[in-house]
Protein backbone atom coordinates (compact mmCIF):
# COMPACT_ATOMS: atom_id res chain seq x y z
CA UNK A 1 0.00 0.00 0.00
CA UNK A 2 1.01 3.19 -1.05
CA UNK A 3 2.29 5.76 1.52
CA UNK A 4 1.48 9.21 1.57
CA UNK A 5 4.12 11.74 1.66
CA UNK A 6 3.95 15.94 2.42
CA UNK A 7 6.74 18.39 2.25
CA UNK A 8 5.54 18.63 6.19
CA UNK A 9 7.17 17.15 8.67
CA UNK A 10 3.89 15.34 11.09
CA UNK A 11 2.43 17.59 14.01
CA UNK A 12 3.18 16.48 17.88
CA UNK A 13 0.83 17.72 21.17
CA UNK A 14 4.58 18.67 22.46
CA UNK A 15 6.97 21.56 21.83
CA UNK A 16 7.37 25.29 22.80
CA UNK A 17 4.11 26.13 22.34
CA UNK A 18 2.49 23.50 23.95
CA UNK A 19 4.56 24.44 27.03
CA UNK A 20 4.30 28.00 27.07
CA UNK A 21 0.89 27.60 26.73
CA UNK A 22 0.77 25.20 29.45
CA UNK A 23 2.57 27.67 31.95
CA UNK A 24 0.15 30.65 31.11
CA UNK A 25 -2.39 28.30 32.38
CA UNK A 26 -0.91 27.72 35.40
CA UNK A 27 0.60 31.00 36.14
CA UNK A 28 -3.24 32.15 35.51
CA UNK A 29 -4.39 29.70 38.09
CA UNK A 30 -2.24 31.13 40.63
CA UNK A 31 -3.14 34.55 39.82
CA UNK A 32 -6.41 33.50 40.59
CA UNK A 33 -5.80 32.02 43.79
CA UNK A 34 -3.87 34.71 45.40
CA UNK A 35 -6.80 36.78 44.66
CA UNK A 36 -9.15 34.30 46.30
CA UNK A 37 -6.81 34.23 49.13
CA UNK A 38 -6.87 38.08 49.11
CA UNK A 39 -10.78 37.80 49.00
CA UNK A 40 -10.61 35.80 51.88
CA UNK A 41 -8.28 37.97 54.15
CA UNK A 42 -10.70 41.08 53.62
CA UNK A 43 -13.58 39.38 53.89
CA UNK A 44 -11.76 37.70 57.45
CA UNK A 45 -9.59 40.66 58.86
CA UNK A 46 -10.65 44.02 57.17
CA UNK A 47 -7.36 45.66 55.87
CA UNK A 48 -6.12 45.08 59.47
CA UNK A 49 -3.69 42.17 58.37
CA UNK A 50 -3.72 42.60 54.55
CA UNK A 51 -0.36 42.00 53.21
CA UNK A 52 1.60 40.46 50.31
CA UNK A 53 3.35 38.43 52.38
CA UNK A 54 0.04 37.22 54.84
CA UNK A 55 -2.35 36.62 51.21
CA UNK A 56 0.85 34.87 49.89
CA UNK A 57 0.81 31.85 53.19
CA UNK A 58 -2.65 31.64 53.00
CA UNK A 59 -2.56 30.77 48.91
CA UNK A 60 0.40 28.27 49.82
CA UNK A 61 2.93 30.61 47.32
CA UNK A 62 6.16 32.61 48.17
CA UNK A 63 6.09 35.99 48.56
CA UNK A 64 8.17 36.37 45.35
CA UNK A 65 4.93 34.78 43.43
CA UNK A 66 2.96 37.14 45.16
CA UNK A 67 4.94 40.13 43.49
CA UNK A 68 5.57 38.11 40.26
CA UNK A 69 1.63 38.37 39.83
CA UNK A 70 0.85 41.67 41.54
CA UNK A 71 3.43 44.53 41.79
CA UNK A 72 2.67 45.41 45.07
CA UNK A 73 -0.37 45.46 47.30
CA UNK A 74 -2.53 48.12 46.03
CA UNK A 75 -2.08 45.65 42.96
CA UNK A 76 -3.73 43.13 44.17
CA UNK A 77 -6.49 44.87 45.90
CA UNK A 78 -7.76 46.29 42.50
CA UNK A 79 -7.96 43.20 41.69
CA UNK A 80 -10.07 41.97 44.30
CA UNK A 81 -12.58 45.70 42.98
CA UNK A 82 -12.71 44.09 39.71
CA UNK A 83 -13.24 40.67 40.71
CA UNK A 84 -16.38 40.98 42.51
CA UNK A 85 -18.04 42.62 39.67
CA UNK A 86 -19.75 39.90 38.33
CA UNK A 87 -21.39 39.40 41.72
CA UNK A 88 -22.89 43.16 42.02
CA UNK A 89 -22.35 44.84 38.83
CA UNK A 90 -23.13 42.52 36.30
CA UNK A 91 -26.35 41.24 37.41
CA UNK A 92 -27.90 44.78 37.30
CA UNK A 93 -26.50 45.46 34.20
CA UNK A 94 -28.26 42.62 32.80
CA UNK A 95 -31.59 42.74 34.56
CA UNK A 96 -32.05 46.34 32.87
CA UNK A 97 -30.27 45.65 29.50
CA UNK A 98 -32.59 42.57 29.26
CA UNK A 99 -35.09 43.29 26.43
CA UNK A 100 -38.68 44.21 27.77
CA UNK A 101 -40.66 47.16 29.11
CA UNK A 102 -40.18 49.30 32.07
CA UNK A 103 -42.16 48.04 34.12
CA UNK A 104 -40.45 44.26 33.76
CA UNK A 105 -36.52 45.57 34.32
CA UNK A 106 -38.01 47.69 37.28
CA UNK A 107 -38.63 44.21 38.86
CA UNK A 108 -35.99 42.64 37.77
CA UNK A 109 -33.68 45.59 39.23
CA UNK A 110 -35.85 45.96 42.35
CA UNK A 111 -35.82 41.74 42.84
CA UNK A 112 -31.64 42.06 43.03
CA UNK A 113 -31.66 44.79 45.25
CA UNK A 114 -33.69 43.19 47.79
CA UNK A 115 -32.11 39.72 47.26
CA UNK A 116 -30.28 39.50 50.81
CA UNK A 117 -25.72 40.45 49.82
CA UNK A 118 -23.83 37.59 51.08
CA UNK A 119 -22.16 38.61 54.23
CA UNK A 120 -18.30 37.71 52.51
CA UNK A 121 -19.45 40.59 49.81
CA UNK A 122 -20.79 42.79 52.55
CA UNK A 123 -17.73 42.69 54.42
CA UNK A 124 -15.52 42.84 51.59
CA UNK A 125 -17.32 46.27 50.55
CA UNK A 126 -16.48 47.58 53.76
CA UNK A 127 -12.51 46.57 53.72
CA UNK A 128 -12.38 47.98 50.22
CA UNK A 129 -14.03 51.42 51.30
CA UNK A 130 -11.48 51.99 54.62
CA UNK A 131 -8.83 50.93 52.13
CA UNK A 132 -9.68 53.60 49.75
CA UNK A 133 -9.47 56.09 51.99
CA UNK A 134 -6.34 56.30 52.21
CA UNK A 135 -4.78 54.62 48.83
CA UNK A 136 -5.48 56.84 45.81
CA UNK A 137 -5.91 53.90 43.37
CA UNK A 138 -8.14 52.24 45.15
CA UNK A 139 -10.64 54.86 45.56
CA UNK A 140 -10.24 55.74 41.80
CA UNK A 141 -10.67 52.04 41.14
CA UNK A 142 -13.77 51.59 43.58
CA UNK A 143 -15.23 55.07 41.68
CA UNK A 144 -15.01 53.96 38.53
CA UNK A 145 -16.94 50.38 39.62
CA UNK A 146 -19.43 52.31 41.40
CA UNK A 147 -20.15 54.88 38.19
CA UNK A 148 -20.43 51.71 36.11
CA UNK A 149 -23.18 50.51 38.81
CA UNK A 150 -25.14 54.03 39.05
CA UNK A 151 -25.04 54.01 35.07
CA UNK A 152 -27.22 51.12 35.54
CA UNK A 153 -30.30 53.42 37.37
CA UNK A 154 -29.83 56.27 35.06
CA UNK A 155 -30.21 53.75 32.08
CA UNK A 156 -33.34 52.21 33.96
CA UNK A 157 -35.23 55.48 33.52
CA UNK A 158 -33.94 56.40 30.08
CA UNK A 159 -36.12 53.24 29.02
CA UNK A 160 -38.81 54.70 30.23
CA UNK A 161 -38.13 58.09 29.39
CA UNK A 162 -38.09 56.51 25.70
CA UNK A 163 -41.25 54.40 26.21
CA UNK A 164 -43.11 57.41 27.27
CA UNK A 165 -41.74 59.83 24.71
CA UNK A 166 -40.57 62.36 27.60
CA UNK A 167 -37.75 64.68 27.35
CA UNK A 168 -36.80 64.02 31.34
CA UNK A 169 -32.99 64.17 32.11
CA UNK A 170 -32.64 60.45 33.23
CA UNK A 171 -29.13 61.34 34.84
CA UNK A 172 -30.72 62.69 38.64
CA UNK A 173 -33.31 60.72 38.42
CA UNK A 174 -30.94 57.95 38.00
CA UNK A 175 -28.29 58.56 40.48
CA UNK A 176 -30.73 59.61 43.16
CA UNK A 177 -32.55 56.20 43.03
CA UNK A 178 -29.00 54.65 43.46
CA UNK A 179 -28.08 57.33 46.54
CA UNK A 180 -31.17 55.91 48.26
CA UNK A 181 -30.08 52.28 47.41
CA UNK A 182 -26.63 52.76 49.04
CA UNK A 183 -28.30 54.87 51.75
CA UNK A 184 -30.87 51.80 52.65
CA UNK A 185 -28.09 49.44 52.61
CA UNK A 186 -26.24 50.98 55.17
CA UNK A 187 -29.02 51.31 57.47
CA UNK A 188 -30.54 47.80 56.81
CA UNK A 189 -26.75 46.58 57.70
CA UNK A 190 -27.87 48.14 60.96
CA UNK A 191 -31.63 47.92 61.45
CA UNK A 192 -32.90 44.49 59.97
CA UNK A 193 -36.22 45.97 60.23
CA UNK A 194 -36.51 47.86 57.54
CA UNK A 195 -39.09 46.84 54.85
CA UNK A 196 -36.46 48.01 52.06
CA UNK A 197 -38.81 46.55 48.78
CA UNK A 198 -41.56 48.61 49.79
CA UNK A 199 -38.96 51.85 50.62
CA UNK A 200 -37.87 51.11 47.18
CA UNK A 201 -40.43 50.32 45.21
CA UNK A 202 -42.62 53.84 46.98
CA UNK A 203 -39.36 56.12 45.56
CA UNK A 204 -39.10 54.34 41.87
CA UNK A 205 -42.90 54.87 41.63
CA UNK A 206 -42.39 58.64 42.78
CA UNK A 207 -39.29 58.96 40.44
CA UNK A 208 -41.09 57.84 37.86
CA UNK A 209 -43.84 60.39 37.77
CA UNK A 210 -41.49 62.51 36.78
CA UNK A 211 -40.81 61.31 33.72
Amino acid sequence: MATRVTGEAPRTESGPGRAGGARAAKGEQTRTRLIAAARTLLAGDGAGRFTTRNVATLCGVSHGMCHYHFADRTDLIVAVVQDIRPEWITPLEEAVATPGGYAARADRVLALLTSPESPDLARLHAALHWLALSDERVRTSLEAEYARWRSSFVLLFRCLAEERGSTADPVPLGEAFAAAVDGLAAIGSLDGTVDAERVLRTLLEALSAAV
